[in-house]
């Protein structure tokens, strides 16, 4: 097991070395897997997070470690190959808190499920050896089967594919702790207040405790800006008084979910609506004894810590999931809500007023000073992001050159058997884990 160090020896770790190779900036899924794999290289890195680890939008997913189906609509061909090579090289390396997931797409109308199922059919086909089951026309009874609970008025069929779910917050710790036991140096709480610049290049930043306030320099060869819908606000650190400010890379969109009890949907089965009022998809998948419904796609031009949902998203996803259940649940039913701001890539010309069109595929931009900017992309992508992020510093000779694909086959901490998400928590969330914090005093009142 890899204890956490207290913060205590972090700081003194911290105190200790001014020099480093990487300061990377956010501790979401991004900035933790650039840590992780620059570490696992050799490189002296610190990551440094505002707040908790994954406590933005890398928390606050829909759950699902996919190549995309939507994205396969959209003809990004390359995010879904992408996507689903990642996608089983996460299921590898977290197998107790990445899981393979059955999803059914019911069909309404006659030519619903061959176009649905010849669709899916491409994803098997993209996915190649990768792939995690073959996708299955079913009957009118097959589809009730695996969806007690689907409206059975006028229901035709379905098809069944298979694709990933994982614990997003949980795989984000479990980064942060590989990263720490290959090295690096990890802290929350510490947000970056100023970069250090000398002659127009960034030498490292200016970052201030979250608890005392005191404020420490720490001077690096390379800094990583994977700060998320936020990015935008470090940049505007890199510029010089009286400069204008930079056109924004991001154009955030907010996505909503609702979590509502397992009796709307039990059995092992998630539900897919192919296509919702507004051109998006939508998920009704079992997780942790309960259901997550989701997600939205709303545009945000104001940029908050705790997002809230407007009362249009909660009504668009109860009315879409009434429409493929037996029994739409209502707002009173509602047992939570998370909402999240995706960093959607704003590229010139864009306006920001349809993001549900904007793609999820990731941008690096290493700025005349030396900052690298890395956003956009999606959590299932993260390591590939990361690898990316390393090349694009290492091509502008910010890092030394070190060989790649370090995180291809590296387990992350507690890797073993795991048992379906789905479940209520309990110690299989642990993995490899559990049985030393069963032996932990008060463990029967937590696991």
């Amino acid at each position: 097991m890899s204890t956490p160090l207290p913060r205590t020896e972090l700081l003194a770790r911290l105190a200790e070395r001014r020099d480093w190779d990487l300061v990377v900036v956010g501790g979401g899924a991004t900035g933790l897997g650039v840590a992780l794999d620059a570490a696992a290289r050799g490189l002296a890195t610190v990551l440094l997070e505002a707040t908790d680890f994954s406590a933005g939008t890398s928390s606050r997913a829909t759950k699902l470690v996919h190549g995309g189906v939507r994205y396969l609509a959209q003809g990004d061909i390359g995010l879904v190959r992408e996507a689903l090579h990642e996608r089983s090289v996460l299921l590898a390396n977290a197998p107790h808190l990445a899981q393979r997931l059955a999803f059914v797409v019911p069909a309404y109308h006659l030519w619903e499920q061959p176009f649905y199922g010849i669709g899916l059919k491409m994803y098997d086909l993209l996915a190649g050896a990768r792939g995690l089951g073959r996708t299955q026309w079913l009957s009118a009874a097959g589809t009730v089967e695996a969806l007690p609970t689907v409206r059975r008025t006028g229901l035709a069929g379905g098809v069944r594919y298979w694709d990933g779910q994982f614990d997003d917050a949980r795989v984000a710790v479990a980064l942060a702790r590989s990263a720490a036991a290959r090295g690096a140096l990890v802290l929350n709480h510490m947000p970056v207040v100023a970069l250090l610049r000398e002659g127009g290049r960034v030498h490292g930043v200016v970052a201030e405790d979250g608890e005392t306030g005191e404020r420490r320099e720490l001077r690096a060869r390379c800094v990583v800006n994977a700060t998320g819908v936020w990015v935008d606000a470090l940049r505007d650190m890199d510029r010089d008084v009286g400069a204008p400010a930079r056109a924004p890379m991001v154009a955030p969109s907010q996505g909503v979910h609702l979590v509502v009890d397992r009796a709307f949907l039990p059995g092992t089965h998630a539900l897919m609506v192919p296509k919702t009022a507004d051109g998006r998809v939508l998920f009704a998948v079992p997780w942790l004894g309960k259901v997550i419904l989701g997600t939205t796609d709303t545009p945000r031009e104001d940029i908050v810590r705790e997002p809230a949902p407007f009362h249009a998203e909660v009504e668009f996803i109860l009315g879409e999931a009434g429409r493929y259940l037996a029994r739409a649940p209502t707002r009173a039913e509602v047992r939570s809500v998370w909402v999240g701001l995706r960093p959607l890539v704003k590229h010139a010309g864009d306006d920001g007023e349809n993001t549900k069109t904007l793609s999820r595929e990731h941008t690096v931009v290493v700025g005349r000073s030396g900052l690298v900017t890395v956003t956009g992309g999606k959590w299932t992508t993260y390591r590939a992001m990361a690898e990316d992020v390393l090349a694009h510093a290492m091509a502008a000779g910010l890092l030394p050159e070190r060989p790649g694909g370090v995180t291809m086959k590296l387990p992350l901490v507690g890797a073993g058997p795991g048992r379906p998400l789905a479940e209520p928590p309990g110690e299989h969330l642990y993995g490899s884990e559990a049985a030393l914090l069963r032996s932990l005093p008060g463990a029967e009142r937590w696991l």
